[in-house]
């Protein structure tokens, strides 16, 4: 029987040990608690401290009136989402679409934007979705004092993206066996008559509002030429990103984080290298590859989707060529921009240029670590947890998208999402800032009407199939709609005026 009074204490060295393990695990709260606390402090600040905004701009004032022309596989989406940070983080009135795209591939009218009530009526910041320009219109929404600028892309890159893109969206590339098939005689796949042909020539000259099949003379590229360079105040070139960024930041008057950026709606460039079988190894997921076969009208036997192989877009130096001749008029244009580009940088200075793409490196590296899993670099949709932030997929390709780093604060946190937020996603989250009280309404419409939109390379598209023996407009001139017709109505009117030019045109043997 055990007695109170016979009770003795353990060795001595067991009790100092106990001591001091106890004084260790409350040091390591206490830092653990100053470190999180000096990590928040040094994110809050890595987004808020002057210096990190690069050289100073000096007295100029910000543009907060900016029109941008969003071409088409041009790096336009990651401009976009610039544009779409600096107007948020300062609650500026974006000029929106209905839906996903300002009436594009038909000429632009005002009344595609979301809200507008007439000229000058409401004041519009910034407009930048996807159009085909028809500055009349445009000068309708934005303010006088309006920045326009644009980009411009190598036309043979620019078609590489395409085909990869559009392979199952414009027949002439559903046709062709690869790239280089479709290089080697265009015209044999290509019909201008047929919707979503657009797509497979001269892209930019369509996207900036003229006759993409015009007939190539020297005298017409310059008049394209001449009727850009009046409309914007700076051409862009794809190629020189980063270069590109450091102009309109000054162009614009924008502090450095306001054009530091990640690459957005980029397509993976190569089956990833696993060896397992299953879906992983498919270049889309069974239900990519519905819905991109619903959007089409193609791909499915049995109900079944077909998962297609990547695009081969290998080309000789021949065929590079070929692309070039085929796409003339968007090769003038990108020669005469290039050129003018470099003007501007040696306006610039070639010194200080260096100086100040090497420092927007360098942020970009700096937020990418704060903000970026994974190293920073760009992940499949799939792999991504948060679905908000999915990129949607197109085509055959995948789209990368990126994932958040852990463990951030808010403030960070909404900074970084601001970053990656794929296209249609944040469109959808300003469209719910301008227009709070229209959202259920839009939920509900989408849904009995057309379901959710199919992301088709620059394209969003309802889930229904795609009648590829329309006739797609050529060109022509917007109006606003008249005694209380519907957009509808005024866009199947475009159509049947439109087509009639078109087969006129054919007839005459304008079109090549």
């Amino acid at each position: 029987m055990c007695r109170l009074g016979s009770y003795r204490p353990g060795p001595l060295w067991l009790w100092k040990a106990l001591l001091v393990f106890v004084a260790i695990a409350f040091a390591g709260q206490l830092m653990g608690l100053i470190f999180n606390k000096s990590v928040q402090l040094a994110t809050h600040s890595l987004f808020s401290a002057p210096e990190s905004q690069g050289p100073s701009l000096g007295s100029c004032r910000p543009h907060s009136h900016v029109m941008f022309l969003k071409t088409h596989k041009t790096a336009s989406s990651t401009v976009l989402n610039m544009l779409y940070r600096f107007g948020e983080e300062r609650s500026l009135h974006f000029a929106l679409p209905m839906g996903y795209q300002l009436g594009y591939p038909l000429p632009f009218i005002a009344h595609r934007v979301k809200g507008y009530q007439g000229p000058r009526v409401v004041e519009f910041h910034i407009m930048g979705n996807h159009m085909r320009f028809h500055k009349p219109e445009v000068e309708k929404v934005m303010p006088e004092d309006t920045f326009y600028f644009s980009i411009v892309r190598d036309p043979v890159a620019l078609a590489e993206s395409s085909f990869a893109y559009y392979k199952e969206v414009a027949p002439a590339f559903r046709k062709a066996k690869s790239l280089g098939d479709f290089a080697d005689n265009p015209r044999s796949y290509y019909d201008p008559r047929l919707r979503n042909n657009h797509y497979a020539r001269n892209l930019l000259w369509f996207d900036f509002g003229m006759d993409h099949n015009a007939n190539f003379s020297v005298g017409l590229a310059h008049r394209g030429e001449a009727m850009v360079h009046k409309a914007f105040k700076l051409i862009l070139v794809s190629e020189y990103f980063d270069q590109s960024m450091v102009l309109l930041r000054h162009a614009l008057c924008w502090p450095l984080d306001s054009v530091v950026s990640f690459s957005l709606n980029a397509r993976q460039q190569k089956p990833p290298g696993s060896t397992g079988g299953g879906a992983s190894n498919s270049w889309m997921d069974k239900a990519a590859a519905a819905a991109v076969a619903a959007a089409a009208g193609v791909g499915v036997r049995g109900g079944r989707p077909l998962i297609r192989a990547p695009p081969d877009l290998s080309l000789t130096p021949a065929q590079r060529e070929k692309l070039r001749e085929w796409n003339s008029l968007d090769w003038h244009l990108y020669q005469a921009f290039n050129r003018s580009f470099w003007e501007e940088v040696r306006r610039f200075g070639q010194e200080r240029m260096d100086q100040e793409v090497a420092l927007l490196r360098a942020r970009r590296d700096t937020l990418a670590h704060v903000c970026l899993r994974n190293g920073g670099k760009p992940v499949e949709a799939q792999r991504i947890r948060d679905k908000a932030i999915r990129p949607f997929q197109s085509g055959v390709v995948k789209i990368l998208g990126y994932e958040l780093q852990p463990g951030l604060d808010n403030i960070t946190t909404e900074a970084c999402l601001r970053l990656i937020r794929p296209e249609i996603q944040y469109k959808d989250v300003l469209d719910a800032k301008q227009f709070p009280r229209s959202q259920s309404i839009k939920v509900q419409l989408g849904q009995q009407l057309r379901g959710p939109p199919i992301a088709v390379g620059g394209s969003y598209v309802g889930a229904r199939p795609s009648r590829t023996r329309e006739r797609l407009p050529p060109g022509g001139e917007g109006g606003a709609p008249r005694g209380g017709r519907t957009m509808e109505e005024v866009e199947r009117d475009w159509s049947a005026r439109l087509n009639q030019t078109s087969l006129l045109r054919e007839g005459k043997g304008r079109l090549r």
